[in-house]
């Protein structure tokens, strides 16, 4: 009897253990060396020393391994309980940078809180996939058939997009509309329906265009012909091209990148640090990191597609697309073929709240991951 009750106490522990067992531990592998590489690059940015990026960033990784894992364990349940909470924090967060945000190179974008500082876009887009997610896991196909049905998860995306412009940040603002009718897409929207949605985006890129700020449409400018203003909105990304010509196959050598070590590659800590990558280490080492990437994106689609639950898939899809977004909005901006965005890149570009929300992502792929098995909660009609 005394063993039973003792087995009885145990069991929580043991279903733990089992879940901890589940989790893509090959995966997480690929995080760690993608976190590895982005170790590299800052020790070189900061020439050679832990400070004043690669240690703290370390650090942040290590508190998001450790979220990453917690939040793995949650049950899709917990989770959707918490989606409208944390969709409303990010909503709040968003409207205070309007308030009282701090301003960086043009755009508030920060909120400084106790001496730390934090992009809530960053939130923003994670807690939109959750909540879509949470939104379309009970709806059968047959309802989205239905406009008026979708006119609800619209304003989800609609909003947060419409905040992260005013900031500006043009550039998460569209990764986060993609992001959302990508979840779309993937819910059952129909074709006609996305073709509807499409007919007004060249008037509605005509009018954004307008109410740019000066410095975007520089920015517009600069990509078209970069030589027209070398010393000033062109500069970046002239030096970005010549880091990236200049590594050759194999490259200069860690620690000997002549762009980056001699200060000519602006934000190599952050925006272009894949070109001091490439500096160093060449075609070579730049494909090498393309391809840790890429297996991150196919692995995060291979967990979408194995969910048997439609709440799992969405949040597969979501975070595995945001991912690639952020991967390829990035290492096109860093090689000239679209405008510079200030887009960082993942896991290896400095930031706290880039880092942070990273892992807490795919603390919520691991979920999807952990219970692909259980169905809860499914639309009447998903044949």
């Amino acid at each position: 009897m005394n063993f039973q009750k003792r087995l009885l106490r145990a069991e929580p522990n043991f279903r733990l253990l089992a879940k901890l067992w589940q989790v893509n531990w090959l995966y997480v592998l690929l995080i760690c060396a993608l976190a590895m590489v982005g170790y590299g690059a800052l020790y070189s940015a900061a020439g050679g020393s832990s400070r004043p990026f690669a240690g703290p960033q370390t650090i942040r990784f290590a508190i998001g391994l450790v979220m990453m894992v917690c939040v793995a364990l949650m049950s899709p349940r917990v989770l959707t309980r918490l989606a409208w909470p944390l969709y409303g924090l990010s909503l709040v967060l968003l409207v205070a940078v309007l308030r009282m945000g701090h301003v960086g190179k043009g755009a508030e974008r920060w909120l400084v809180i106790g001496g730390v500082q934090l992009q809530p876009s960053e939130l923003a887009k994670i807690a939109l996939v959750l909540v879509l997610a949470t939104w379309f896991h009970r709806v059968s196909y047959r309802r989205m058939v239905n406009p008026l049905y979708l006119l609800p998860p619209a304003a989800m995306v609609l909003v947060p997009v419409g905040l992260v412009l005013k900031e500006p940040n043009l550039g998460t603002g569209v990764i986060i509309g993609v992001v959302g009718a990508t979840i779309f897409f993937g819910a059952g929207m129909r074709l006609w329906q996305i073709a509807l949605l499409l007919l007004p985006l060249p008037f509605l890129g005509k009018l954004a265009y307008s109410h740019l700020h000066d410095y975007q449409k520089a920015r517009i400018t600069t990509f078209l012909n970069p030589e027209s203003d070398p010393l000033g909105a062109g500069y970046n990304i002239i030096q970005s091209k010549i880091a990236l010509g200049s590594g050759g196959m194999w490259g200069q050598g860690y620690l000997h990148g002549t762009q980056g070590q001699l200060n000519f590659l602006p934000e190599k800590q952050t925006d272009f640090i894949f070109t001091m990558i490439a500096e160093e280490w060449g075609y070579v080492g730049g494909i090498a990191v393309i391809g840790l990437l890429m297996l991150m994106v196919i692995g995060g689609m291979m967990i979408a597609m194995r969910s048997r639950n439609q709440f799992g898939r969405l949040l597969g899809l979501g975070i595995a697309t945001n991912f690639f977004l952020y991967c390829a909005v990035n290492l096109s901006m860093v090689m000239g073929t679209i405008p510079v965005g200030g887009v960082p890149l993942p896991l290896i570009s400095y930031g706290g709240s880039a880092m942070l929300t990273v892992m807490f992502g795919f603390g919520l792929l691991m979920s999807a991951w952990v219970h692909r098995n259980d169905n809860f909660g499914e639309g009447e009609d998903r044949s």
